[in-house]
C-alpha cells in the first residue's frame, strides 16, 4: 500500500512519486543493515546523542548508495548543492567522507531530486 494513501491530507505529486523510491531503498536498508550487524556488534548510544552516519544509518546508507551513481559526473555535486542550498563541501561530507547526513528538510530534497533524476533517465531511454 502506498504510503501517502494512509493520510488523511492532500500530498504533493512530487511526494507520490518518491513512493517507488522507497520500498526499494527500504529493502538495501534492510540488507545492509543485516550485513554490518554481522560484521560488527552495534553499540547502544545514549537517548539523545546525535546520529551519525554508519551502522546505525542503514537508510541513509541505501540513499547515499543510490545517489553516488548520479554524482560521478563533473559538476554534478555543486548543482545538488545548489539544489539543495547547501556549500558544496557538504556534499564531500555527504557523500565521500561519510562524516555528516542532511538535515530531514534536505534529506526530503533530496529523494525529490533523486526521483526525477530517475524519471529523467527514464524518459532519455524511451
Amino acid at each position: 500500500m502506498a504510503y501517502y494513501a494512509i493520510m488523511q491530507y492532500h500530498v504533493p505529486a512530487q511526494l507520490k512519486s518518491i513512493d517507488m523510491l522507497i520500498e526499494p531503498l527500504a529493502e538495501a536498508a534492510v540488507l545492509l543493515a543485516q550485513e554490518m550487524r554481522k560484521k560488527e556488534r552495534l553499540t547502544r548510544r545514549r537517548r539523545g546523542s546525535t546520529l551519525r552516519p554508519g551502522l546505525e544509518t542503514p537508510l541513509w546508507n541505501a540513499l547515499r548508495a543510490a545517489t553516488i551513481p548520479l554524482l560521478k559526473k563533473r559538476g554534478a555535486k555543486a548543482l545538488l548543492a545548489r539544489e539543495l542550498a547547501l556549500d558544496p563541501s557538504r556534499m564531500t561530507d555527504f557523500f565521500v567522507e561519510k562524516r555528516a547526513m542532511p538535515d530531514a528538510e534536505r534529506t526530503l530534497e533530496l529523494l525529490c531530486w533523486l526521483g526525477s533524476q530517475r524519471q529523467a533517465t527514464k524518459g532519455a531511454a524511451k
